[in-house]
């Protein structure tokens, strides 16, 4: 029986692991080994570490979290999950069973691209969707920002630290009037066709091409497709989610309880921000979380 099995061990779930292993807890960690940032080329707002390539961290993490003896990594994918606190059954792709005392799920999320010839190749490179992430290194450029949702009418004042140099490609959807103008009078272009194809040099975006067949210029795309968990074990627990802009999260409550006892989860599940910093900082709540209940 282990004190805790997380589900998921990219920088949350590892993270949580640590922290679990220093307070010398029996834990195994699964993991498919499909971090979500495994297209960006370097992590940025890493204190320390800035810059650092994300297999980078997540190689050097596992090593040290190896470092503890309690705690048991395992290259797997969880299919199947049932039980209740002190009794939570774990069931792998490959036929083994765990059982754990608690769960922190810390699966993630996947990205779900459009059928745009070059969006895939492109992405974590110059098609982005966090200048807080990736902006300082395409600052200065000519940025595309590709509509998905209200929201991104939000994105042109937030990218202007960056450049001055902003088109909002609609792709086939409608704004009011008013949103228009005062986009327009911060100096930002309107593209109202749909986006047909990308070119791109190695994921170096030198431009777009409409469906009408009108190119545009561009250094960097912001783009936010839909996501969703990478899992789903949540489902199989009935756990309450969230719904955002661009897919559900999981809804938690203190120290990153979801809404059934005994179980917990962490990182991109868990919030519509997405970072290393955020994940990790989720992780290391969520081990104490689990470790808390444990005590009463």
């Amino acid at each position: 029986m282990q004190d805790v099995i997380i589900i998921g061990g990219s920088f949350a779930g590892l993270t949580a692991a640590m922290q679990l292993g220093r307070a010398r807890r029996q834990v195994t960690v699964l993991d498919t080994g499909l971090n979500r940032n495994r297209y960006a080329e370097h992590a940025h707002n890493i204190f320390g570490f800035d810059g650092t390539p994300p297999g980078d961290l997540l190689k050097a993490a596992r090593a040290q979290v190896a470092q503890y003896p309690t705690v048991k990594q395992v290259s797997g994918r969880a299919i199947g999950i049932s039980g209740e606190p002190d009794n939570f059954i774990v069931t792998t792709a490959e036929g083994e069973t765990i059982s754990g005392r608690r769960i922190i799920l810390s699966y993630g999320i996947v990205d779900e691209f459009p059928a745009i010839p070059g969006f895939a190749e492109s992405w974590g490179k110059t098609v982005i969707h966090c200048p807080f992430c990736h902006g300082y290194e395409v600052a200065g450029t000519r940025w595309g920002l590709l509509y998905s949702s209200p929201m991104s009418l939000h994105g042109p004042v937030l990218y202007a630290n960056w450049t001055d140099d902003i088109t909002l490609i609609l792709d086939g959807n409608d704004i009011i009037d008013e949103e228009r103008s005062k986009l327009e009078k911060r100096g930002v272009r309107i593209v109202d066709g749909k986006l047909a194809s990308i070119q791109h040099d190695g994921g170096r975006i030198s431009g777009v091409t409409m469906e009408d067949g009108s190119q545009i210029g561009l250094e960097a795309l912001y783009a936010h497709p839909r996501n969703r968990p990478s899992a789903d074990l949540h489902l199989q627990l009935g756990l309450e989610t969230k719904e955002t802009p661009t897919g559900i999260m999981l809804a938690i409550g203190d120290m990153q309880a979801t809404s059934k006892p005994g179980i917990f989860a962490a990182g991109d599940l868990t919030t519509g921000m997405h970072s290393v910093t955020f994940a990790n900082n989720s992780g290391s709540l969520a081990a104490m979380g689990a470790l808390q209940s444990m005590m009463v």
